[in-house]
């Protein structure tokens, strides 16, 4: 992963060789925390992390999770980060990128995951929030719902529920929503 002495040096070079140049952009603690964390992830396999602008943009990028159980299971997920430079004293920016029937996603994949809002704390990580919402997966949560049909759908009867989540990801009408396939 990111050695941060490696990354320090690096920059110090590049300085030295600007000679008289303007000075290399010195990272901020939010940059900094957020290359601890990325070296730290310990990932379930379900899940990975990629960085569609380049390693050196890390304060956008995106994680699948592909959840091995569960309404979910054979689901590819797509969610783009955007860090804050004022990480970890807020939490990320997380939007669910792939259309998904989920009572705790809405159709514009914004997330309602309690560490993303009031729960957060400068000591949560990113891994917290991946696992976060990976469990979001495993576990749909009807008691604090973003789609409310859906949470609904999944209180009073799970067996429709189950079948609407497979017609989604297999790409098909939900009511008059549709989603595309997100199966692997």
């Amino acid at each position: 992963m990111i050695n941060l002495f490696k990354v320090k040096a690096k920059q110090r070079e590049n300085a030295e060789n600007l000679n008289g140049k303007s000075p290399v952009k010195k990272q901020t603690a939010g940059e900094l925390r957020l290359h601890k964390d990325i070296s730290e992830l310990n990932l379930p396999k379900s899940c990975n992390i990629s960085f569609p602008n380049g390693k050196d943009d890390l304060m956008n990028f995106e994680v699948t999770i592909r959840p091995d159980e569960g309404y979910y299971l054979g689901g590819i997920f797509v969610f783009s980060f955007q860090v804050p430079s004022v990480y970890p004293h807020e939490p990320p920016k997380v939007k669910c990128k792939t259309k998904v029937y989920h009572p705790n996603i809405d159709l514009e994949g914004n997330v309602c995951l309690n560490i993303l809002r009031e729960d957060w704390k400068p000591v949560l990580n990113v891994n917290t929030i991946i696992y976060g919402l990976y469990h979001l997966f495993t576990q749909p949560n009807h008691e604090d719902p973003l789609n409310h049909d859906a949470a609904a759908v999944l209180r009073d009867n799970p067996k429709m529920f189950e079948s609407n989540v497979k017609r989604a990801m297999t790409g098909g009408y939900v009511g008059q929503s549709f989603f595309p396939r997100c199966l692997a």
